[in-house]
């Protein structure tokens, strides 16, 4: 077997090992019927809300209010994203359809 070969069925069995564990270790570190951490319950209902504060930030973060659309895109598709989460409470229908939005305004509207 040649070097390259066996590089790569070294980096693939690394990766299913990795996917393995991932996958696996919560059912072992926490089998069914026993109590869940308190800790690990406030994970569960504090990280999806830093989560989301945190892509705000980074999705935002080079807006240019100086430049020629002064954000207006991006000001519009939150909006529209934070709407349709209220309306419907559905993460994956805010979040694609203000992707969307934000697309046709970037590359139909606010067109340079």
């Amino acid at each position: 077997m040649s070097q390259e070969t066996m590089r790569s069925v070294l980096i693939v069995a690394a990766m299913v090992l990795g996917t393995l564990i991932t996958r696996f270790l919560p059912f072992l570190v926490f089998p069914a019927g026993k109590k869940t951490p308190a800790f690990v319950d406030y994970l569960g209902r504090t990280l999806p809300y830093a989560t989301m504060g945190l892509l705000v930030v980074y999705c935002l973060k080079g807006v240019d209010l100086a430049g020629p659309s002064h954000g207006l895109p991006e000001i519009l598709a939150v909006a529209a994203v934070a709407l349709l989460h209220r309306l419907k409470g559905n993460s994956l229908l805010s979040i694609g359809a203000g992707t969307v939005f934000y697309m046709i305004l970037v590359q139909m509207v606010f067109a340079g």
